[in-house]
């Protein structure tokens, strides 16, 4: 049994399927970039909390659509204690491509403690 030689190895010819790929989004055709999903949650929860005057707890929902992102904010809304009878507040949240906020919506108030059931 021989050994191939090294210098004998062929190359693979380079096709252009074998280019390394962008993983960005593309570009919309109007030429405007759709802001990364990342962005896309620091802008709604910041904005929102502009408008509320309360820090927002956290970003539980995150989601592209055709005009930019749609995000579901958690507030606090009514401080209590024990924290877990504080009063939360789920807010919708539309943001367009380049991350300005376009609409929001509270879709529902919950105490903290509260945990959701499957089948509800």
């Amino acid at each position: 049994m021989t050994t191939p030689d090294p210098e004998r190895r062929r190359r693979r010819p380079a096709r252009d399927d074998d280019a390394p790929r962008s993983t960005r989004p593309a570009r919309k055709a109007s030429g405007s970039r759709r802001q990364g999903a990342a962005a896309a949650m620091r802008a709604a929860a910041q904005q929102l909390s502009e408008l509320l005057g309360r820090p927002p707890e956290s970003v539980t929902s995150l989601r592209p659509t055709d005009e930019g992102w749609e995000a579901v904010v958690e507030v606090v809304e009514l401080e209590r204690v024990p924290e877990t009878t504080s009063v939360m507040g789920s807010y919708r949240v539309e943001l367009d491509a380049s991350g300005e906020l376009i609409s929001y919506e509270r879709t529902r108030r919950y105490s903290r403690g509260m945990i959701d059931r499957s089948g509800r």
